[in-house]
């Protein structure tokens, strides 16, 4: 947005000069990902750019380990996305139930200390997961889920809940709560009322909360390392073990499929969120 005409100059100075700081501390958040998007499509099996790359010869590209991540079969990188989408999607699914619920019920006027229990529900985003994940771990292993696609499940659920509590929240937060007395005057009763009036106006946010806690589930790596056997392995372990065991442009291809995934996803929330705006009749200049 262009500045008026009467802006004072030590105004404009400040605001160019603002611009300039936010776009250089953009430049070094995102610099890591110019090197790691042109090394993926590197011909060679080495962690470099050649000279031919960077003559920009034709020769030097290549979509070997994109070919490698997807049909290779000396090494479980399709096992491992499997399980992390598998994961992925059925801790989403928990974590937008409960979080939904959760968010409804601290939203209610008679709801009591909902300081404390809003504490309580978004502690996982506060507690190190490595506290956590000892804490899970332990947890799992006494009921038996330790090593298994449920106990990876519940304990993701447990972190991604947090997300859809406060995406759904903020959500509610400018909620017109005379649409469902209207309902309710009418004869409505409160589930017909959630589902064909409070669930379609809040679905923004709590899509939005949904991709958060599929994000989650997806790049975690810390309480997957407590509970993860051979069989449970997921993305981002195969990751881990193969940096620390054999560094191969495979993860590079890998990390680059994350990126465009995470962007997408990213994408899509900001999109939710400015349509939840519009709903709740919020313009911004």
């Amino acid at each position: 947005m262009a500045l008026p005409k009467y802006t004072p100059l030590h105004y404009r100075i400040w605001h160019y000069s603002y611009l300039t700081i936010c776009g250089l501390v953009f430049l070094f958040l995102v610099a890591p990902l110019f090197v790691i998007l042109p090394l993926s499509f590197n011909a060679e099996p080495f962690l470099h750019f050649s000279d031919k790359m960077l003559a920009l010869d034709p020769e030097a590209f290549s979509l070997r380990w994109y070919k490698e991540m997807i049909f290779g079969t000396k090494n479980p990188w399709g096992l491992a996305a499997k399980n992390s989408f598998i994961i992925a999607i059925f801790a989403t699914i928990g974590s937008t139930i409960l979080g939904t619920l959760a968010a409804i019920g601290l939203s209610s006027r008679y709801m009591p200390y909902k300081a404390a229990f809003m504490a309580l529900l978004i502690s996982p985003m506060i507690v190190p997961l490595i506290i956590s994940g000892t804490a899970i771990f332990f947890f799992m292993a006494k009921v038996g889920l330790a090593a298994t696609h449920t106990g990876i499940v519940l304990s993701h659920i447990i972190l991604g809940t947090p997300f859809v509590v406060i995406t759904v929240t903020a959500t509610l937060s400018g909620f017109d709560h005379s649409v469902t007395k209207a309902a309710a005057s009418l004869g409505s009763n409160p589930v017909n009322t959630f589902m064909k009036i409070t669930l379609p106006l809040i679905m923004p946010g709590v899509i939005s909360g949904a991709l958060f806690a599929f994000v989650t589930s997806f790049d975690e790596v810390v309480v997957v390392l407590f509970l993860a056997g051979l069989e449970n392995t997921t993305i981002p372990i195969q990751m881990w073990v193969g940096l620390r065991e054999q560094i191969s442009p495979t993860i590079l291809a890998v990390a680059t499929c994350l990126i465009i995934l995470s962007t997408l996803i990213l994408v899509t929330a900001e999109l939710l969120r400015r349509r939840s705006e519009r709903l709740r009749g919020i313009k911004r200049n």
